[in-house]
Parts: C-alpha cells; structure tokens; sequence
C-alpha cells in the first residue's frame, strides 16, 4: 500500500539521514522505505516499486551513481525518478547526469528542499535543475543535462 503521497525508496549508508529524510518524507505522506547502500537497493526495489528513489553518492558495496547507472540499464526500473542526495563533487555530479540522474540535493539540505524535489519526482512534473528549484521537462532533460 503506498502513501497518499507515493512511495519513496531511500538509500544511504548514514542509519541518521536515511532516518531524517524518512521522517520528513513521511510528515509529508509518502510512504518510506529504506536501504543501507546501493546493493540492497537493488535487491529490493522490485518488491518496493517505489514512486522515486533517492540516493546517496558514497556507500560501500555499491555507490550511488553505479546504483543509478544499473536503474537506469534495467527495463523494470529504467523510468523510475532518480535523485542523488549527497555532498557531490562536481565530478560526482558529472557522473550522476551521465548515469541518468534526475535531480540533486547538496547535503545539508533544507527539509522544504527535500520535499520539494520528492513532490517533483513522484508527480512526475519534471526533474528539478541541478539546485533542486526549478521544473524542467523529464526525459527531455536527461540527456541534454550533461555538459560537453
């Protein structure tokens, strides 16, 4: 069942923020589930279907750019919104666009940030811009994000 909101797959390795984002999520009614990195989100999320998955860039076993590369090349979650939560270098962010990353939020983040960039993803209104503030098309952005 999920939340009136929708159902939020959350992946980080910090037990902290995976707890703080889902709290705030689920102030907000989105349904919440959690993984610990980005091998056990892919074990779960076909179980999960969530709505949108955030992820953070540096976990063990597998990071969140290798976790969106492997969304990204399966049929069943190809579509899924994705967006990296995390204080990304700009390499990171480079390599997130090319892996298919919808959106962005710098840690720390602003609990609003987060539930704006979450709305956006599961209404499926378009990915945010690379701050997590404005609208842009979704899949029309995906490729024509990346710079150069």
């Amino acid at each position: 069942m999920s939340g009136e909101s929708g159902r939020v797959l959350v992946v980080d390795d910090n037990r902290v923020i995976r707890q703080l984002i889902r709290v705030n999520l689920e102030l907000e009614g989105f349904e919440v589930v959690t993984a610990a990195d980005g091998a056990e989100c892919l074990e779960v999320v076909h179980d999960v279907m969530p709505d949108a998955i955030t992820l953070d860039v540096v976990m063990p076993r597998l990071d969140g750019v290798r976790t969106a590369q492997r969304l990204r090349a399966d049929p069943r979650t190809s579509d899924l919104p994705v967006a990296i939560i995390s204080a990304c270098t700009q390499y990171e962010v480079e390599s997130g666009i090319a892996a298919g990353v919808d959106a962005f939020l710098a840690k720390p983040f602003e609990p609003a940030e987060l539930i704006r960039l979450v709305r956006r993803l599961t209404l499926r209104e378009g990915p945010p811009s690379l701050d997590g503030r404005r609208d842009g098309r979704r899949g029309a952005g995906r490729a024509g994000s990346a710079r150069g």
